[in-house]
């Protein structure tokens, strides 16, 4: 179902895919990329990832979705990423609130997804980074705090082709489930083990983090805590998530 199309290099893939939603020559392209001149993550943090270490890459989904569903997407896309990683390499990785996956606590993989809305349907493009092949004494790597994990720490010798065939794989096998977002919520819950989670946030404009526990989603992709008075919502746009 889904076309690649690889690169050497580019900008960005969900730039490049960006002029490709709403266009039916552009439903169900993936573009691959081995570098990433300008890689962004949430919140417009830079992506970084040496040439030929991860696996970079934007699928524009070959159908839209309601514009009501939009939020559930990033969790879909996470939920299939894991499976695509744990079916070529054997490895579970965690599911961590808005948009990461990690191994040990370590991120490995972001999620940022990118849309164009028209009324009640919207095109979409799910950009996905995956650390897969470590690179070597790389400066700016050995400067992250904290330290990235790479799937070449756990396994010999992954594969990014693979890797992204399997991910594609399970892309194509749960499309139809982006039309019940209530059901991919309950289900990202449960293979991240939410309820019961310790998270540590920091809302914008705090001057400190706090400690919560996380406890459901909510009908908009919000994070539902216990912060030790009564339950609070945190919204994707206005906290991020630290990892010690």
């Amino acid at each position: 179902m889904f076309e690649i199309r690889s690169y050497a290099e580019t900008g960005s893939t969900n730039d490049d895919a960006i002029a490709l939603l709403g266009h039916t020559e552009g439903a169900g392209i993936a573009l691959v990329a081995d570098y990433q001149r300008n890689g962004k993550g949430r919140r417009a943090r830079n992506w970084i990832a040496p040439p030929g270490s991860s696996l970079l890459f934007t699928a524009v989904l070959p159908d839209p979705v309601p514009s009501s569903s939009l939020w559930a997407v990033p969790f879909w896309t996470a939920l299939a990423v894991a499976a695509g990683i744990e079916r070529e390499t054997g490895l579970r990785v965690a599911l961590q609130w808005p948009n990461d996956l990690l191994l040990d606590a370590r991120k490995c993989c972001g999620i940022l997804c990118v849309s164009r809305v028209v009324g009640a349907h919207a095109w979409v493009g799910c950009g996905v980074g995956v650390n897969v092949l470590r690179p070597s004494g790389d400066p700016v790597l050995a400067g992250l705090d904290p330290p990235p994990a790479f799937l070449s720490d756990y396994v010999s010798e992954p594969g990014r082709r693979p890797l992204l065939e399997a991910i594609l794989a399970s892309y194509e096998a749960t499309l139809v489930e982006l039309n019940h977002p209530e059901d991919i919520a309950r289900a990202w819950e449960r293979r991240a083990g939410l309820d019961g989670t310790p998270y540590r946030l920091l809302l914008d404009g705090g001057e400190a983090p706090f400690e919560a526990i996380a406890r459901r989603l909510g009908g908009d992709g919000s994070l539902i805590v216990n912060g030790g008075a009564g339950e609070r919502q945190i919204s994707l746009a206005d906290a991020r998530v630290l990892r010690t």
